[in-house]
């Protein structure tokens, strides 16, 4: 497969895939205003993933459509980071996962919608509008954590905790994107990084929070390499389409 159509990919999945964590506090929130926020946050993550399924499922130039590539692909040909995939665990666990991929996906449109691909460069633009909202939305409840109770503020400390050796995934370099990026489609994760980072670690400096200073580093998501965790869900997202395949209603 061609280099573009692997960065779209990649793309798409880390939508795909977090849209559909998202959704399962779908009637489960713990309260009716976020219940419904974040049901709709979910609903527009998984509308830039359609955008970017049926673009990629074009680069692919096979029979396969968004669909195809959203249920009858198999765990191992997902290019998602390994952060999005992971449990929803408690609200502060979801919503940090949220904040880290709404400040990436915040500089990585706006570097897009400059791409040179103009369909690309739409999707990204049209998205913008979307994320803008969900990164002031999830910047607050951050706020509002670690400066709440004790409760709040030890619950998203353990989150940090745990998600923080995950973002770095978000970054990687290769070959292929490279040449993307000298070609001006993709976005420069070593830009990327450094707004990310600017951003992120102001936030935190300004709470009582301590990022983890050692640890490991997730990575192999955008190999197809994968935590257990895909797998799983995969088999309740894709159960239908491949129980009943080209079902329609």
């Amino acid at each position: 497969m061609s280099a573009e159509y692997n960065y779209v990919l990649n793309l798409a999945d880390n939508t795909l895939i977090l849209g559909q964590r998202l959704s399962e506090w779908c009637g489960v929130g713990p309260f009716l205003e976020e219940d419904l926020a974040l049901t709709n946050t979910a609903l527009d993550i998984i509308g830039q993933a359609k955008m970017l399924l049926e673009f990629a499922a074009e680069l692919k130039d096979s029979d396969d459509s968004a669909d195809d590539l959203a249920f009858m692909r198999d765990q191992h040909e997902f290019k998602n980071v390994i952060l999005v995939e992971q449990p929803n665990g408690d609200y502060s666990q979801t919503l940090l996962r949220q904040y880290f991929m709404d400040v990436y996906h915040l500089h990585l449109y706006t570097a897009l919608s400059n791409s040179k691909n103009e369909q690309l460069a739409g999707i990204a633009a049209k998205s913008l509008k979307e994320v803008n909202y969900h990164l002031e939305r999830s910047d607050l409840w951050i706020k509002r954590m670690a400066h709440g109770t004790e409760e709040s503020f030890n619950r998203l400390q353990a989150s940090l905790d745990k998600l923080w050796h995950y973002h770095h995934e978000l970054f990687e370099e290769s070959d292929e994107l490279t040449e993307l990026v000298e070609q001006g489609i993709a976005a420069d994760p070593k830009q990327l990084k450094e707004l990310w980072e600017s951003e992120v670690n102001g936030l935190l400096s300004s709470t009582p929070l301590k990022i983890p200073q050692t640890g490991w580093k997730a990575t192999g998501g955008r190999v197809g390499n994968h935590s257990e965790y895909l797998g799983l869900m995969l088999c309740e997202m894709q159960f239908l389409q491949r129980a009943y395949p080209n079902c329609e209603w």
